[in-house]
């Protein structure tokens, strides 16, 4: 799906920024030179969404990629983070509280300790194998998600690895305009 990004969008970076920059000086969070090479990877996976999802979740969402801006992108839909590492999750907070994002919940915990829900989408920035993370992620699927990984150059022996044990989902492979070297996408669709 093509992003249609509101006039606020770059006012929303900026201040994302400021919030990234004042938390790791006391906080080592990341240490990325081009933020926003950051932000743009983060949003060309959105090329790959079939539809505009209802619910989504991020799993392992760090300091907030790929799923923070995501949820700026996609005001209408209701976003879970997950992040189990507490300094993170803390940080996760402060953004979506700077920021005014209704729409993000942040659970400052481990997806599969989670209370279970019904996701649109789920989305993971190289976090674990595709089919560690369909596991881990039970109870937030059915065969109508769409699982949106970015993955790196060894994205193709991962997908065959798993299109052998899930025989019936459709798993696909894409490259990504303004997305970072190397990315790969993984999409996922139809696991049971």
């Amino acid at each position: 799906m093509k992003l249609a990004l509101g006039e606020s969008f770059g006012e929303q970076v900026a201040k994302f920024k400021a919030c990234l920059q004042k938390f790791n000086r006391v906080h080592s969070l990341t240490n990325y030179d081009d933020l926003d090479a950051v932000v743009r990877d983060s949003l060309s996976g959105a090329n790959f969404i079939p539809r505009y999802p209802r619910i989504a979740c991020d799993i392992g969402s760090g300091a907030g990629f790929p799923g923070l801006f995501l949820a700026l992108a996609l005001p209408l839909c209701e976003w879970h983070l997950f992040e189990p590492n507490q300094k993170k999750a803390a940080f996760l907070t402060y953004a979506k509280v700077s920021l005014a994002l209704a729409n993000v919940k942040i659970h400052a915990e481990r997806v599969q300790d989670g209370a279970k829900l019904r996701a649109d989408l789920i989305s993971s920035r190289a976090l674990m194998s595709a089919r560690s993370l369909i596991e881990i992620c039970r109870g937030f699927y059915d065969e109508n998600t769409t699982f949106l990984l970015y993955k790196g150059s060894g994205v193709e022996a991962e997908a065959e690895e798993f299109r052998k044990e899930f025989t019936s989902a459709r798993c696909e492979i894409f490259s990504g305009e303004n997305a970072l070297k190397n990315r790969k996408f993984l999409v996922i669709k139809g696991v049971k």
